[in-house]
């Protein structure tokens, strides 16, 4: 099993720490794991992606030119990776500040209203988190206790009081996923 994908978006979504439970959660699992981020010199608001490969076997390249996933965030990530997710591939997309909603008829594409729902539940810093709860209810390449195990390696101690509040985001994000 491998699966390559890029999430993208603006910074200060969490994308990279996104990609960052993502590679420790499958750490967690025994299994191969390349995490290499790519952003912007803006601290906020510029653009941010991230390309992670999880695989049962060793990894060859962090270096991806197409994609089984792609999570997009944004108007421009959209328009930059749409064509890059190989056919039969995902895309999973937040509906926020998309104008121009994916067209390929050759994908499974998803819809996630997360930061409509990062509102309902008063944080919107749990956005990512609602969507990476999303993406693994439609690929369960990852065990629920190993993404909180996950959480807990990429989370800064000072923040372990919000893991109960990230694991309601993550079943939150399972709920509202959407195929199109």
């Amino acid at each position: 099993m491998t699966e390559e994908m890029i999430i993208a978006g603006f910074g200060g979504q969490g994308v990279l720490s996104m990609g960052k439970i993502l590679a420790y959660s499958a750490v967690m699992q025994d299994m191969e794991v390349s995490w290499m981020p790519s952003y912007g010199p803006e601290m906020r608001g510029g653009t941010a992606n991230v390309t992670v490969i999880i695989s049962s076997e060793k990894i060859s390249s962090p270096i991806l030119r197409q994609f089984d996933t792609a999570i997009i965030l944004n108007q421009q990530s959209m328009d930059k990776f749409e064509s890059s997710v190989k056919p039969g591939g995902l895309l999973i997309y937040d509906t926020n500040g998309i104008s121009r909603h994916p067209e390929r008829k050759d994908i499974d594409i998803y819809r996630i209203d997360a930061v409509e729902e990062a509102g309902k539940m008063n944080n919107s810093r749990i956005f990512n988190m609602i969507v990476l709860g999303g993406f693994l209810k439609i690929k369960p390449i990852i065990k629920f206790e190993n993404v909180i195990k996950g959480l807990k390696e990429s989370l800064p101690p000072r923040y372990h009081d919000l893991i109960p509040l990230n694991e309601k985001a993550l079943e939150r994000g399972m709920e509202v996923v959407r195929q199109i």
